[in-house]
């Protein structure tokens, strides 16, 4: 196997001979092998350990054998200890999700800090091949189904193309020393239930299984290839408008393919959408229509569907006021600069300058809300500020940032876009009050 790993390494991972390398060692056998694997073939490798707390002395007993191997292999190693159980109780998450988010949290640091160059942890294919039964059985699409990558960022696994079997007769064999995790036979896990009770039935079914099951990642990802050239292709003709705050999609292009719910699963489905006949009913909904995962709303708007983050959406903010002595006040949408004047100046869409005798302070800054009414500037009569906001053709998102200055009750400028006219200076005003929007 040294020689396997040896002749792999050189050919698909050869940026790993000159670079810094953290090994992530737990103590079981798989990452021990590795340990040794890469101190034979003259790697430069620190050794991490996590000790996660979870089974007592055990654990501890864990995080001195690693030392231990450090010390063996003259290598230098680092140790953690996590309060896993309060981590998952406070982000209200399964143990191992909790233990897998502090590992790499603190694997990432480590790096970053000490400035290794690469992440290595021992996946190996029957990992692998549990981690795409577990995926399959949750539903997923086809990248659950792609499996581990080899390569994520600075994160290297080098040993996804060995089996466990290979694994353990390798350490056996060269007499090596490994600790046995107890929570390892437990079929408490949904990953441990596979591992004990499925796949050894498809080992049987197939004694190659790993070998098809390898033949079966490379077309996958073969086919994700082309998957993902269509996708981009649909991508750059949809979106119109991308910047920090949203991506505009023209609904058109959409209706163009073939399969518009396939598209639109792999265009969003990074962004926790989950209700995906919703997602394909906004493309014939009426304007306004939006579907919400925890983190983001697509809205359609006209012939466009828009990506919002969901913090961008909420607009339960805080009134704010604005005293008769303050110059500025700071503003989710600006800065907000508040002046007396000598004479009367232009109204533009940030500037506005009105009677202040009409005035009642404090003033009142918030978002605008529905039954909202004004009477804008240079036009007749009143208007509702939601049919205002439609006439001029704001995008949701542009409506949900909307905000208003009001006195007593009396809106004085739809903030950015049109002022009030009962508060316009006229030719008895003498006290000329300038409001701008930064």
């Amino acid at each position: 196997m040294q020689l396997a790993f040896n002749e792999y390494t050189k050919k698909h991972l050869d940026f790993l001979l000159k670079s810094r390398i953290i090994v992530a060692v737990s103590g079981g056998v798989d990452s021990v092998v590795l340990a040794h694997l890469c101190h034979q073939l003259n790697l430069d490798i620190a050794l991490a350990h996590c000790n996660f707390n979870l089974r007592g002395k055990e654990s501890d007993a864990d995080e001195d054998f690693v030392i231990e191997l450090a010390d063996q292999l003259n290598v230098e190693v680092f140790v953690q200890n996590f309060d896993t159980n309060a981590y998952a109780e406070k982000n209200k998450t399964s143990i191992q999700m909790a233990a897998r988010e502090l590992r790499y949290d603190w694997f990432y640091e480590l790096a970053e800090q000490l400035k290794f160059d690469y992440i290595l942890t021992a996946h190996h294919a029957d990992d692998n091949l549990e981690t795409f039964l577990i995926n399959f059985t949750r539903g997923t699409g086809l990248k659950g189904l792609k499996g581990i990558p080899v390569v994520n960022g600075n994160v290297v696994r080098p040993f996804l193309s060995f089996s466990r079997d290979s694994i353990e007769a390798f350490a056996r064999e060269n007499k090596i020393k490994w600790r046995e995790d107890s929570s390892n036979s437990s079929r408490k896990y949904l990953r441990n239930k596979l591992r004990h009770e499925v796949v050894p039935i498809l080992k049987e079914i197939n004694p190659q299984l790993l070998e098809s099951f390898q033949v079966t990642l490379e077309n996958l990802n073969d086919t994700a290839d082309i998957v993902e050239e269509s996708l981009n292709a649909v991508a750059k003709r949809a979106i119109v408008d991308i910047n920090e705050d949203y991506i505009t999609y023209k609904i058109s292009e959409f209706k163009k393919v073939n399969n518009s719910k396939a598209y639109l699963f792999e265009m969003f489905k990074d962004y926790g959408f989950t209700e995906w006949n919703d997602v394909v009913g906004l493309l014939d909904a009426e304007t306004g229509k939006y579907v919400s995962s925890n983190t983001h709303r697509l809205t359609k708007h006209r012939e466009f569907l828009i990506l919002t983050g969901a913090d961008q959406t909420n607009n339960d903010t805080k009134l704010l006021s604005v005293s008769e002595v303050d110059t500025t006040r700071e503003t989710p949408i600006g800065i907000l600069s508040f002046e007396d004047i000598q004479s009367n100046q232009d109204n533009t869409q940030s500037i506005i300058c009105i009677d202040k005798s009409k005035l009642s302070f404090p003033l009142i800054i918030r978002p605008w809300r529905k039954g909202d009414v004004f009477y804008p500037l240079g036009m007749k009569g009143k208007k509702k500020v939601s049919k205002y906001l439609k006439d001029e053709k704001l995008t949701p998102l542009q409506k949900q940032n909307t905000w208003v200055i009001e006195t007593e009750d009396k809106i004085v400028w739809v903030i950015g876009m049109r002022a009030d006219d009962r508060f316009k200076i006229t030719d008895t005003s003498s006290d000329f009050f300038k409001i701008e929007l930064h």
